[in-house]
């Protein structure tokens, strides 16, 4: 895999991809509820993976964490900075180290991740692992590198200092203890930090992130984005470089060292810029092709002035979440946008165009199928959605394990309540995804119809977003021109075209590719319409007067539509688009 590829990441929530354990209670313990491991992530799971045409495999939950499952010589964490029972993956507990949970000999752990790292390069896969800047547990500490423990040499006396690597609380003396929603937090008595969240309170709220603290990037993040032209350059070396700096540097080449290939980076806005800069420079002077991809929005507690994409993008990150197309996508749904209103999300000089991370679902977002959302007709339209979402623009591509059957974040839950995510803090497992991992044999032997189906048009659209003009090209979109089409996703009573279908053009001059994007929204009518080219549209992608063949890239069997430039430009060329469906046509 080369960067001139367009990144497809796989996210494969460990814990859960690879239980095979059925059933289970609410708030169960691993025993009963069942959970993943590295070795049963196999060969026959990673080349039907590969197959899909995924490029990097983003293998979520694997540090170690804070847990109420206790290992031999890994005590369980106190339960009042736990969430759940198998804990949050994102409070970290040793940077350095893999979960026990995830282990078939607990001992050999990190050997049996090394392991699966060798498994995914086999198969062609980058493997990726969640790199966390802003925050680790209260418990944090390595057994793997003591060394480079965290905090050990703070000066605690102090809100901020330089090289200290948490925010302590002041006042801070001997007595003063720390209240957690879930009870006293004893070692914290006297020296209380302040949460991930940037609470700085002796007593954070349920809301709070109150099981994690703030890591101290060199600056006191009360004075906002302002402080980081004082932080050092991207040259900067030995102790100019804050203490945290040289830890979380120490991090990356860790699990660079031992195969890692691209970082997902949480709540990356949170850290100062200066210091991606920094840390991805280094990274890339040991592996050039090392992808980092950011979590990353634009007002959530940001440190930087101006737009934190373009800002996340010119420290060096590959992709930057683009929440803001995601959030344009459920409105059709859930908020009473229309198709029309997608242009804004597709604007080639954005610099979203080419970084932004095209999503349906992650492991933060609602399951597309669950019934409480998107209007309780994503089943229906996710192949719609996902030509629209992920056709639209040359950025990476993600794609949530379960996905691809339309899991509904149906399994045994707790902590993570009823709300249309499959919980990430809890043994669970996917109830669906279990139909096509089949106990190991990852054959989709126990399939319904219907998740065969979904599954089968996800391994054919992802290849095809390597195809020139959707990996490269430039956008065109048409619903401006076909607002008085008939039939064009108009609902009864309406005047106006675009409600419920969209197309748009890719083009890629260089190779003189062009693809044509239909997608009919609409949950339960099927759209017999045309799609209007004009003549200015057509000279865009570089076609001439004369007769063309429009060739269905989803399903290459069919008859290709014939349709002159003339026609294409008068009446438009005809379609047939199923309902929630998608046409991707070849413009040869």
């Amino acid at each position: 895999m080369t960067k001139a590829m367009r990144p497809v990441i796989y996210q494969l929530f460990v814990r859960h991809f690879s239980n095979f354990t059925t059933g289970g209670v609410p708030w169960g313990t691993r025993e009963q509820n069942g959970c993943g491991s590295f070795e049963a992530i196999n060969d026959a799971a990673l080349e039907a993976i590969a197959r899909m045409g995924v490029t990097h495999l983003w293998l979520t939950g694997v540090l170690r964490h804070a847990t109420q499952t206790e290992y031999p010589g890994l005590p369980a964490s106190p339960a009042c900075v736990v969430k759940g029972l198998a804990g949050s993956p994102y409070a970290v507990t040793d940077y350095f180290d893999v979960d026990p949970d995830l282990a078939v000999d607990v001992e050999h752990r990190l050997a049996e991740f090394r392991a699966l790292l060798v498994r995914c390069r086999r198969w062609g896969m980058v493997p990726m692992m969640d790199f966390i800047p802003n925050h680790v547990s209260r418990c944090y500490h390595s057994v793997v590198r003591p060394e480079l423990d965290f905090g050990v040499c703070d000066d605690c006396s102090r809100f901020f200092n330089f090289d200290n690597i948490f925010y302590y609380l002041e006042p801070c003396n001997s007595d003063k203890p720390m209240l957690l929603p879930g009870g006293e937090f004893e070692p914290e008595r006297g020296h209380g930090r302040v949460t991930g969240n940037n609470a700085a309170t002796w007593a954070p709220g349920a809301c709070d992130w109150y099981e994690t603290v703030k890591l101290n990037y060199g600056a006191d993040y009360r004075h906002g984005a302002p402080f980081a032209n004082a932080l050092p350059g991207i040259m900067a070396t030995g102790t100019a470089v804050p203490h945290t700096w040289r830890l979380m540097d120490a991090v990356l080449r860790y699990w660079q060292g031992m195969g890692v290939g691209g970082f997902r980076c949480d709540m990356a806005h949170m850290v100062p810029m200066p210091f991606w800069s920094w840390a991805i420079a280094k990274a890339r002077l040991r592996d050039e092709d090392v992808l980092f991809l950011a979590e990353g929005y634009n007002d959530h507690m940001k440190l930087t002035e101006g737009d934190v994409h373009a800002a996340l993008m010119q420290a060096g990150f590959d992709g930057v979440y683009d929440g803001a197309a995601y959030e344009g996508l459920r409105k059709l749904y859930e908020g009473g946008a229309w198709a029309n209103d997608l242009e804004k999300f597709n604007r080639p000089e954005s610099p979203l165009f080419v970084g932004g991370v095209r999503y349906i679902e992650n492991h933060d977002e609602p399951r597309v199928a669950s019934p409480g959302y998107w209007g309780g007709v994503g089943l229906k339209v996710v192949r719609a959605l996902m030509a629209a979402q992920y056709g639209s623009t040359s950025s990476p591509v993600l794609v949530y394990n379960g996905q691809e059957v339309a899991e509904r974040a149906e399994g045994p839950g707790g902590f993570g309540g009823d709300n249309g995510r499959t919980s990430i803090f809890d043994y669970t497992n996917l109830p669906r995804l279990q139909h096509w991992t089949n106990g190991g044999l990852y054959d989709g032997g126990e399939m319904t119809v219907s998740e065969a189906a979904l599954r089968d048009d996800t391994v054919r659209l992802l290849p095809l977003l390597q195809h020139p003009a959707l990996a490269h090209g430039s956008f065109y979109g048409l619903n401006w021109a076909n607002q008085q089409t008939p039939g064009y996703g108009r609902d009864d009573g309406e005047t106006i075209s675009g409600h419920r279908f969209y197309a748009f053009l890719r083009h890629f001059r260089k190779a003189k590719a062009t693809v044509l994007v239909v997608c009919n929204f609409s949950p339960d009518h099927e759209a017999v319409t045309h799609v209007h080219i004009p003549r200015n549209a057509q000279e865009w992608a570089a076609k001439k007067p004369g007769s063309y063949r429009f060739c269905n890239l989803l399903h290459p069997e069919e008859e290709p539509i014939i349709c002159d430039a003339t026609q294409l430009d008068a009446s438009g060329l005809p379609v047939t688009v199923p309902a929630g469906g998608a046409l991707l046509l070849e413009w040869n």
